[in-house]
Protein backbone atom coordinates (compact mmCIF):
# COMPACT_ATOMS: atom_id res chain seq x y z
CA UNK A 1 0.00 0.00 0.00
CA UNK A 2 1.39 3.39 -1.00
CA UNK A 3 1.47 6.52 1.13
CA UNK A 4 -1.27 7.98 -1.11
CA UNK A 5 -3.45 4.92 -0.51
CA UNK A 6 -3.00 5.23 3.27
CA UNK A 7 -3.81 8.94 3.09
CA UNK A 8 -7.01 8.22 1.13
CA UNK A 9 -8.08 5.57 3.66
CA UNK A 10 -7.31 7.97 6.50
CA UNK A 11 -9.35 10.73 4.87
CA UNK A 12 -12.24 8.35 4.20
CA UNK A 13 -12.27 7.20 7.85
CA UNK A 14 -12.22 10.81 9.08
CA UNK A 15 -15.15 11.65 6.81
CA UNK A 16 -17.08 8.66 8.15
CA UNK A 17 -16.37 9.67 11.74
CA UNK A 18 -17.48 13.24 11.01
CA UNK A 19 -20.71 12.04 9.36
CA UNK A 20 -21.43 9.71 12.26
CA UNK A 21 -20.85 12.49 14.81
CA UNK A 22 -23.05 14.91 12.84
CA UNK A 23 -25.92 12.42 12.71
CA UNK A 24 -25.76 11.69 16.44
CA UNK A 25 -25.44 15.36 17.42
CA UNK A 26 -28.39 16.24 15.20
CA UNK A 27 -30.47 13.43 16.68
CA UNK A 28 -29.74 14.55 20.23
CA UNK A 29 -30.67 18.14 19.34
CA UNK A 30 -33.98 17.04 17.79
CA UNK A 31 -34.75 14.73 20.72
CA UNK A 32 -34.15 17.68 23.03
CA UNK A 33 -36.29 20.07 20.99
CA UNK A 34 -39.14 17.77 19.93
CA UNK A 35 -38.97 14.74 22.21
CA UNK A 36 -37.62 11.26 21.59
CA UNK A 37 -40.94 9.70 20.60
CA UNK A 38 -41.95 12.64 18.42
CA UNK A 39 -38.73 12.68 16.37
CA UNK A 40 -38.58 10.35 13.36
CA UNK A 41 -35.61 8.79 11.61
CA UNK A 42 -36.63 10.66 8.45
CA UNK A 43 -36.48 13.99 10.30
CA UNK A 44 -33.04 13.20 11.70
CA UNK A 45 -31.75 12.13 8.28
CA UNK A 46 -33.11 15.28 6.62
CA UNK A 47 -31.63 17.57 9.28
CA UNK A 48 -28.30 15.72 8.98
CA UNK A 49 -28.39 16.05 5.17
CA UNK A 50 -28.12 12.31 4.62
CA UNK A 51 -30.56 9.68 3.38
CA UNK A 52 -32.33 7.36 5.85
CA UNK A 53 -30.38 4.44 4.39
CA UNK A 54 -27.10 6.25 5.09
CA UNK A 55 -28.25 6.98 8.64
CA UNK A 56 -29.01 3.29 9.17
CA UNK A 57 -25.51 2.35 8.01
CA UNK A 58 -24.14 4.29 10.97
CA UNK A 59 -26.95 3.67 13.46
CA UNK A 60 -29.03 0.52 12.82
CA UNK A 61 -31.85 1.51 15.21
CA UNK A 62 -33.32 4.67 16.67
CA UNK A 63 -32.13 3.56 20.11
CA UNK A 64 -28.54 3.28 18.86
CA UNK A 65 -28.55 7.03 18.13
CA UNK A 66 -28.58 7.48 21.90
CA UNK A 67 -26.74 4.38 23.09
CA UNK A 68 -23.77 4.08 20.72
CA UNK A 69 -20.38 5.72 21.22
CA UNK A 70 -16.75 5.06 20.36
CA UNK A 71 -15.36 4.91 23.90
CA UNK A 72 -14.95 1.14 24.38
CA UNK A 73 -11.87 0.87 22.11
CA UNK A 74 -10.23 3.73 24.06
CA UNK A 75 -10.97 1.97 27.34
CA UNK A 76 -9.77 -1.43 26.14
CA UNK A 77 -6.53 -0.04 24.76
CA UNK A 78 -5.96 2.04 27.88
CA UNK A 79 -6.64 -0.87 30.22
CA UNK A 80 -4.22 -3.17 28.46
CA UNK A 81 -1.53 -0.47 28.61
CA UNK A 82 -1.65 -0.15 32.41
CA UNK A 83 1.34 -1.37 34.45
CA UNK A 84 1.02 -5.00 35.61
CA UNK A 85 1.44 -4.06 39.27
CA UNK A 86 -1.92 -2.29 39.32
CA UNK A 87 -4.84 -4.35 40.54
CA UNK A 88 -7.86 -4.65 38.18
CA UNK A 89 -9.78 -1.78 39.75
CA UNK A 90 -6.77 0.54 39.80
CA UNK A 91 -6.05 -0.30 36.16
CA UNK A 92 -9.66 0.32 35.12
CA UNK A 93 -9.82 3.61 37.00
CA UNK A 94 -6.60 4.89 35.43
CA UNK A 95 -7.68 3.73 31.96
CA UNK A 96 -11.02 5.51 32.41
CA UNK A 97 -9.28 8.73 33.46
CA UNK A 98 -6.86 8.59 30.53
CA UNK A 99 -9.68 7.83 28.10
CA UNK A 100 -11.81 10.67 29.49
CA UNK A 101 -8.93 13.11 28.96
CA UNK A 102 -9.27 12.45 25.22
CA UNK A 103 -12.97 13.33 25.15
CA UNK A 104 -13.69 16.93 24.01
CA UNK A 105 -15.83 19.11 26.28
CA UNK A 106 -18.76 19.14 23.85
CA UNK A 107 -18.75 15.33 23.79
CA UNK A 108 -18.75 15.23 27.60
CA UNK A 109 -21.93 17.31 27.52
CA UNK A 110 -23.40 14.93 24.94
CA UNK A 111 -22.69 12.01 27.30
CA UNK A 112 -24.79 13.69 29.98
CA UNK A 113 -27.60 14.30 27.51
CA UNK A 114 -27.52 10.69 26.37
CA UNK A 115 -27.57 9.44 29.98
CA UNK A 116 -30.62 11.57 30.74
CA UNK A 117 -32.43 10.20 27.69
CA UNK A 118 -31.60 6.63 28.73
CA UNK A 119 -33.23 7.26 32.10
CA UNK A 120 -36.30 8.95 30.66
CA UNK A 121 -37.58 6.33 28.20
CA UNK A 122 -38.32 2.68 29.11
CA UNK A 123 -37.05 1.19 25.84
CA UNK A 124 -33.74 3.02 26.23
CA UNK A 125 -33.45 1.84 29.83
CA UNK A 126 -34.00 -1.72 28.63
CA UNK A 127 -31.25 -1.37 26.01
CA UNK A 128 -28.96 0.13 28.67
CA UNK A 129 -29.54 -2.92 30.88
CA UNK A 130 -28.73 -5.25 28.00
CA UNK A 131 -25.62 -3.23 27.15
CA UNK A 132 -24.52 -3.39 30.78
CA UNK A 133 -24.66 -7.19 30.67
CA UNK A 134 -22.47 -7.13 27.57
CA UNK A 135 -20.11 -4.66 29.26
CA UNK A 136 -19.64 -7.05 32.18
CA UNK A 137 -18.44 -9.64 29.68
CA UNK A 138 -16.04 -7.16 28.07
CA UNK A 139 -14.63 -6.04 31.42
CA UNK A 140 -14.36 -9.67 32.58
CA UNK A 141 -12.28 -10.45 29.50
CA UNK A 142 -9.89 -7.61 30.31
CA UNK A 143 -9.64 -8.56 33.99
CA UNK A 144 -9.09 -12.19 33.07
CA UNK A 145 -6.15 -11.18 30.88
CA UNK A 146 -4.62 -9.13 33.72
CA UNK A 147 -5.09 -11.82 36.37
CA UNK A 148 -4.33 -14.69 33.98
CA UNK A 149 -7.67 -16.30 34.80
CA UNK A 150 -10.61 -17.37 32.68
CA UNK A 151 -13.18 -14.68 31.95
CA UNK A 152 -15.87 -16.85 33.59
CA UNK A 153 -13.86 -17.26 36.80
CA UNK A 154 -15.92 -16.23 39.83
CA UNK A 155 -13.40 -13.63 41.04
CA UNK A 156 -13.11 -12.16 37.55
CA UNK A 157 -16.87 -11.93 37.07
CA UNK A 158 -17.37 -10.47 40.54
CA UNK A 159 -14.82 -7.74 39.88
CA UNK A 160 -16.29 -7.05 36.44
CA UNK A 161 -19.78 -6.84 37.95
CA UNK A 162 -18.57 -4.50 40.69
CA UNK A 163 -16.94 -2.16 38.18
CA UNK A 164 -19.94 -2.19 35.85
CA UNK A 165 -22.29 -1.67 38.80
CA UNK A 166 -20.19 1.28 39.91
CA UNK A 167 -20.63 2.88 36.50
CA UNK A 168 -24.41 2.34 36.66
CA UNK A 169 -24.46 3.86 40.15
CA UNK A 170 -22.56 6.85 38.80
CA UNK A 171 -25.15 7.20 36.07
CA UNK A 172 -27.99 7.18 38.62
CA UNK A 173 -26.16 9.71 40.80
CA UNK A 174 -25.78 12.10 37.85
CA UNK A 175 -29.45 11.76 36.96
CA UNK A 176 -30.33 12.96 40.48
CA UNK A 177 -27.50 15.54 40.62
CA UNK A 178 -27.60 17.43 37.28
CA UNK A 179 -24.57 19.56 38.14
CA UNK A 180 -22.30 16.54 38.67
CA UNK A 181 -19.76 15.77 35.95
CA UNK A 182 -20.38 12.24 34.65
CA UNK A 183 -16.72 11.37 34.07
CA UNK A 184 -15.57 12.78 37.41
CA UNK A 185 -18.39 10.95 39.19
CA UNK A 186 -17.27 7.63 37.69
CA UNK A 187 -13.72 8.32 38.86
CA UNK A 188 -14.89 9.15 42.39
CA UNK A 189 -17.07 6.04 42.51
CA UNK A 190 -14.22 3.81 41.31
CA UNK A 191 -12.00 5.38 43.97
CA UNK A 192 -14.54 4.31 46.60
CA UNK A 193 -14.58 0.80 45.15
CA UNK A 194 -10.79 0.72 45.09
CA UNK A 195 -10.63 1.63 48.80
CA UNK A 196 -12.59 -1.50 49.66
CA UNK A 197 -10.73 -3.86 47.33
CA UNK A 198 -8.56 -6.45 49.04
CA UNK A 199 -6.19 -8.33 46.73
Amino acid sequence: MTADDRAKIGLRERKKAKTRATIQQTALRLFRERGYYETTIEQIAEASEVSPSTLFRYFPTKESLVMDDDFDPLLIEGYRAQPPELNPIQAFRRAAREGAAQIPDEEREAIRERMQLMSSYPELSAVLLNNTTQSVGMVAGLIGERLKRASDDMLVLTLAGAISGTIISSHLYCVHHPDADYIETIDEALALLECHFRP
